[in-house]
């Protein structure tokens, strides 16, 4: 009796150990244009030992499928064939899909996607969740991971902030659940110059890569929907919640704690999604890691709530929102002061939140209904203060404060004229308020402004065998100053090879100017800047596609950007002490004019864009992107100069590799080598900067300073373990594991009297551990 128990004991354990967890894929598969479900759609996994059909609504199951990672092929007649590849499956949570496929006569190669389904025809590339926590030092910000794309730089290591095809950051725009936002970035201040929010980046991203859902980053001559925007749009979805069962994940690391919880609401397939965040910089000063002397805090909230229903669609209830702070005490010792922000105490505090109501549905069998209504804001604040060297007491000297609010709704249709034909028509209203008020040595803006912008457009995709075309046209109003823009699109794609395609793209587009060129005040009162028109660009693309094989291809792109109306010094303008004649809002990011301003201003932008891409199969993925390029602006004059962000090249090369076992452990390797171009600089003029007690440039010779070449390696090793019903993950990242030193920007030193070089951050280590369950 005592050997049949051990036998047993001994077989439950030994099968305990080496049994594989098992987990599902399941999810829908509709009509990209029309929403309708479709049925009969075949699906096979990629090693081929599982396959299914949709139902009659749409819905397919892969159940009891070993945790690891996938490859799904979809068909069915007369739709477009799709491998969705990078599929990871674990023990802890169901994988579940949301699919959409465009109706396709003629049967061409199978397409490779990661994600959602876009118009875009160029320039567009697919952010997933899944590779937001598998790159290295993203520090799960979607940002972070794009400036691994083609044409895509960083301006600071402190910063999300994106060069794209050598324009500012200020021509980014964001998108969440399809309208514009304010910044979504915890931080905006973050790797500036001047300590001073900026317009589009931060330290991170207030939305934590766990609600992440489809996601497209484009980089120039986008579709008609998309406006007010005139070097890249970030588009950010929401996944939906499990509406099956309850899922959770802890997630602890140097820089605090990270918490998700989804689930079912309602048997009728509603779900919640909801993620928090607390985050703080003092571990990592113990380790050694120097933010400037900076104490670093900050915190969010998200959720994404889902209620389809029989009859009325699908509605959503969203929301996201954080606050952060970055607070500088001087030395309250002016013996132990060697630099001038010793002297200072500077603290700055940022809040944004926003939220909104989605709703869909399918009118008949051919269109599809989606309206959203949302709301946005942001307010910062910095307060810069003056330590007296005997009593230390504050006195200010420089106070900004920023205020925005977008109100917005937008509602659209789309129509299956036909297999070939699509036509979507669309409307964004938004009511905008914003206030500013800075004032420092030489600068002040101030001002507020209630207004509405309004965007219509218009698109038409056809295809026809080898040939899809894009045509559409989108028109901005901005009514504070009455400015407005009507801009065609337009994009061609023809396959004239089994694995070979060649695109071409044209686009329109205009951007408002940022509130602190609006709300310049100026030493002349009767003049002022509030009646400066959009900024233009035309955009220029054309592109070549090689499929190598099943997971890799080859992209070239070649473009061309015109940009023009942009707002330099006026011909008729006074040079004032602290006035650059050769200012131009192209080079603009947090910075502030005290001139009278005129769109008179031109730029040119040209490159080639090269990227190899080797989806992960068998383990292995590789990403190696490259671009030469030059940018320029003309000032008032007409004279041409470099752009700000003309580096001329870019270089990104990442790999990965994951060992795994049948035991559901993986070991994955992963490693990023960054190149860029360094930008440039303007001369410090020493006489002028000491009389005037700060930095003053030399501005009659701009950006003639060329930065050394910026280089930064990336290390990011994780062990990932799948138990029955939980996964843990083990995680280490080392940004610029060998501390090479990268340069920032110079400025002159009141307390040293010379010249100072300061420069981006160092080592940074990340540590996590996670559970999902």
């Amino acid at each position: 009796m005592k050997k049949n128990i051990l036998s047993f004991l001994l077989i439950f354990i030994q099968t305990a150990i080496f049994a594989q967890s098992m987990q599902k894929i399941r999810g829908t598969v509709q009509d990209a244009d029309s929403g309708q479900p479709l049925i009969g759609v075949s699906l096979s996994i990629s090693n081929g030992k599982a396959a299914c059909k949709t139902d009659s609504n749409g819905v397919f199951t892969f159940d009891k499928l070993p945790v690891g990672r996938y490859s799904l092929q979809i068909s069915v007649l007369g739709y477009e064939q799709i491998l969705l590849t990078e599929l990871l499956l674990e023990s802890s949570k169901e994988l579940n899909l949301n699919l959409k496929l465009k109706e396709q006569p003629t049967l061409l190669q199978e397409t490779i996607v990661r994600g959602g389904r876009t118009r875009a025809l160029s320039s567009v590339n697919k952010i997933t969740m899944e590779q937001v926590m598998r790159f290295p030092a993203t520090f799960q910000d979607p940002a972070r991971l794009a400036m691994s794309y083609a044409g895509v730089a960083n301006t600071n290591d402190q910063a999300n902030a994106m060069v794209i095809r050598g324009n500012s950051p200020n021509g980014l725009q964001w998108r969440l659940e399809g309208v514009e936002i304010v910044n979504p970035n915890h931080l905006s201040n973050a790797g500036t110059f001047s300590d001073r929010a900026t317009q589009n980046a931060g330290g991170t991203n207030i939305l934590s890569a766990q609600l992440l859902g489809e996601m497209d980053f484009m980089t120039g001559a986008f579709p008609a929907e998309y406006g007010n925007a005139l070097a890249g749009v970030m588009d950010m979805r929401l996944r939906r919640g499990n509406n099956q069962k309850n899922e959770y994940t802890v997630q602890m690391g140097l820089i605090g704690l990270d918490l998700a919880a989804e689930g079912p609401l309602k048997k009728n397939g509603a779900s919640f999604l909801v993620n928090y965040r607390y985050s703080f910089t003092g571990l990592l000063g113990l380790l050694g890691v120097n933010f400037g002397g900076e104490s670093i805090k900050y915190q969010d909230l998200a959720f994404n709530l889902t209620f389809p229903t029989k009859r009325v669609g699908t509605f959503t209830v969203f929301g996201m929102g954080g606050n952060s702070s970055n607070i500088y005490a001087g030395i309250r010792d002016f013996t132990k002061w060697t630099s001038q922000k010793d002297g200072f105490d500077i603290d700055f505090g940022n809040k944004m939140a926003a939220t909104g109501i989605t709703h869909e549905k399918t009118l008949g069998s051919r269109t599809n209904w989606r309206t959203v209504l949302a709301f946005s804001g942001l307010e910062s604040k910095r307060n810069g203060y003056i330590l007296d060297q005997i009593s230390y007491n504050r006195f200010a000297f420089d106070v900004d404060s920023l205020s925005k609010r977008k109100y917005s709704f937008s509602s659209s249709l789309s129509h299956k004229i036909s297999s070939a034909l699509t036509v979507k028509e669309g409307l964004f209203i938004t009511y905008q308020q914003d206030e500013i008020y800075s004032r420092s040595f030489g600068f002040f803006s101030n001002g507020s402004v209630k207004s509405v912008i309004t965007q219509p457009f218009v698109n038409a995709q056809f295809s026809f065998n080898k040939l899809t075309a894009n045509v559409g046209i989108h028109y901005l109003n901005y009514s504070y100053n009455q400015s407005s823009s009507l801009e065609p699109r337009a994009s061609v794609s023809y396959q004239f090879a089994a694995n070979q395609s060649l695109t071409a793209a044209y686009g329109l587009h205009s951007q408002m100017q940022a509130p602190q060129v609006y709300f310049s005040k100026l030493e002349n009162p009767l003049e002022n800047n509030n009646r400066l028109g959009l900024s233009k660009a035309q955009h220029f693309v054309i592109g070549h596609e090689l499929k190598l094989k099943k997971n890799a291809y080859f992209k070239t792109e070649l473009y061309y950007q015109k940009l023009f109306n942009i707002p330099i010094i006026a011909k008729s303008a006074f040079i004032y002490d602290r006035t650059s004649p050769t200012f131009s809002a192209l080079n603009l990011v947090e910075s502030f004019v005290t001139a009278k301003l005129e769109n008179a201003g031109t730029g040119t932008n040209y490159g080639i864009e090269m990227t190899f891409e080797k989806y992960l199969s068998k383990g292995f993925y590789g990403l190696v992107t490259g671009s030469l390029y030059n940018a320029s602006y003309t000032d008032r004059t007409g004279t041409s100069y470099n752009a700000r962000f003309n580096g001329r090249h870019t270089f990104n090369a990442t790999i990965g590799k994951e060992f795994a076992n049948k035991k559901g452990k993986i070991l994955g390797v992963n490693l990023r080598t960054v190149w860029l171009g360094g930008f440039w600089d303007t001369p410090i003029n020493m006489d002028a900067s000491r009389r005037g007690f700060g930095t003053v440039y030399e501005t009659t010779n701009p950006f003639s300073i060329k930065q050394k070449d910026y280089f930064r390696p990336d290390l990011r090793l994780y062990f990932k373990r799948n138990r029955n019903h939980y996964t843990r993950t083990f995680s280490m990242d080392l940004q610029n594991f060998i501390g090479y030193q990268n340069e920032a920007y110079s400025y002159y030193d009141i307390l040293l009297r010379k010249v100072v070089k300061q420069y981006q951050l160092g080592l940074i280590p990340m540590l996590n551990y996670r559970v999902e369950f």
